[in-house]
């Protein structure tokens, strides 16, 4: 091979290697909005809603569902945190009351943020929250304690296959400088 024909192909590669490059570059940088779109149109993502108005809707009484409660730390959170109740048999359309607890175990205040999950993903958009402690970030002082309110309704419209729901919430610290 000849150094013209070597130095050509030598760039012909450079120039496609650059391009893999680039496309990995712009194929990780649209995971995020294409996988919440494909999430929106599957139902799969277990993301609830936010605050939601609840009209007066007339509660199926003839139906019952089992909603689970589960409670997490991330691993570097030094608190407490546990739902009331494990479970709850609720009947979809009526409001419902709960509550969670957490403690910031430290000697420090601390700012803290739960991240809610609802299983199966199809259940998510049929859980409707007003109130909840995951709208806004949790400030607790050093070594305080309290209850946290969950108001509650499980839609009429959840599919009648899905007889239990579990909501899970995951407490994560929130950094000072962190950006939103």
């Amino acid at each position: 091979m000849s150094p013209d024909k070597a130095v050509s192909a030598n760039q012909k590669i450079i120039r496609r290697l650059l391009f893999a490059v680039v496309g990995m570059f712009g194929f990780g940088f649209a995971m995020v909005p294409l996988y919440d779109v494909f999430c929106d149109i599957t139902g799969i993502n277990g993301k609830t809603s936010g605050r939601v108005a609840v009209a007066n809707v007339e509660p199926d009484m003839s139906r019952t569902v089992t909603v689970e409660f589960i409670a997490s730390l991330n691993q570097s959170m030094p608190w407490d945190f546990r739902p009331e109740v494990s479970s709850m048999k609720v009947h979809p359309g009526k409001m419902y009351r709960t509550t969670f607890y957490a403690k910031n175990r430290t000697n420090k205040a601390m700012t803290g943020q739960a991240v809610p999950s609802v299983t199966p993903g199809l259940a998510a958009r049929h859980f409707k929250k007003t109130e909840c402690f995951c709208f806004t970030e949790q400030r607790f002082s050093a070594g305080e304690g309290r209850d946290m309110p969950l108001m509650f309704m499980v839609d009429r419209e959840l599919p009648d296959g899905i007889e239990v729901v579990t909501l899970s919430y995951t407490f994560f610290e929130q950094q000072k400088n962190a950006l939103n």
